[in-house]
C-alpha cells in the first residue's frame, strides 16, 4: 500500500510566469538592460547548460550569481550584481510563478485520503517561503540545498523517506524529468512517475495520474 506521494515543484506542479526570459527582461529594463524576453530566455537556458555542467550543485545564492552573469555575458553584457539581486529576489516572489491548474486539487486530495504528501526539489533556501506564499501545502519538504545533494542523488530521496518515516516500496515520486525523477526514484526503490507538461503526445498530468481506479487515490 503507497503511504507516501512526493512531487518534484519546479516543471511538476508549478511554472515561471509568463516565462523565465520575461522575468529576465523585465527586471532588466529597471536595470538599464534592453534586451528581449526571447532573448533573455536563451541567455538563461545556454548559462544552465553551462552551469549544469561537471558535478550536480545545490543551487546556493552564488551559484544562481554565476548563472546570471553567464547568461549577462552570452549577450555581451557585463557582470552586474544589483540585477542579480534584483532577480534572485524577483524569483522569490509568487507572481513570477504560476501554479499548475491540477496541483492544489491533487495535494488536497491526497491529504483527504491520509498519504503523506512531500515535496523534493533541487532548489535554494527561497522554495520554503515561495511554497507558503503559493498556498502549496506538504507534510514534507526536501530541499537539495538543506540535504547537500540533487536528484538524481540517492540521498535527496533518502532523506526524503526519513522524514516521512515510509520504506521505499511504499512511495511513489512525480516529477518532469526522466533523469533526475524517475531514474532517481526508481533507483533507491521508489515508484517514479513521469509527468510532462511540454507535449501533447504522450502527455501525462496530475488528473491522469491519480485518476479514479488509481492505487494511491484508494490507499
Amino acid at each position: 500500500m503507497t503511504r507516501a506521494v512526493f512531487f518534484d515543484i519546479g516543471g511538476t506542479l508549478i511554472h515561471p510566469w509568463p516565462s523565465v526570459g520575461d522575468v529576465y527582461a523585465r527586471v532588466g529594463r529597471i536595470h538599464g538592460i534592453d534586451a528581449t524576453a526571447d532573448a533573455m530566455e536563451q541567455a538563461f537556458r545556454t548559462a544552465w547548460r553551462q552551469s549544469k555542467h561537471g558535478p550536480n550543485t545545490t543551487s546556493n545564492r552564488d551559484w544562481w550569481r554565476g548563472l546570471v552573469h553567464r547568461a549577462l555575458a552570452s549577450l555581451g553584457l557585463p557582470a552586474n550584481d544589483d540585477y542579480f539581486a534584483a532577480l534572485y529576489d524577483a524569483f522569490a516572489q509568487a507572481d513570477a510563478w504560476r501554479v499548475y491548474p491540477d496541483a492544489l486539487s491533487t495535494l488536497d486530495a491526497l491529504h483527504g485520503r491520509g498519504v503523506h504528501v512531500g515535496a523534493i526539489s533541487n532548489w535554494d533556501c527561497r522554495l520554503r517561503p515561495l511554497l507558503d506564499r503559493l498556498g502549496l501545502c506538504f507534510d514534507s519538504v526536501t530541499v537539495s540545498c538543506e540535504v547537500g545533494a540533487e536528484k538524481p542523488d540517492a540521498r535527496i530521496f533518502r532523506a526524503a523517506l526519513a522524514a516521512a518515516g515510509v520504506v521505499p516500496a511504499a512511495a511513489w515520486h512525480i516529477g518532469d524529468s526522466i533523469e533526475e525523477d524517475v531514474r532517481g526514484a526508481e533507483a533507491v526503490g521508489m515508484r517514479g512517475v513521469l509527468v510532462n507538461r511540454t507535449s501533447a503526445d504522450g502527455d501525462f498530468d496530475l488528473q491522469r495520474i491519480f485518476g479514479r481506479d488509481n492505487p494511491v487515490v484508494e490507499s
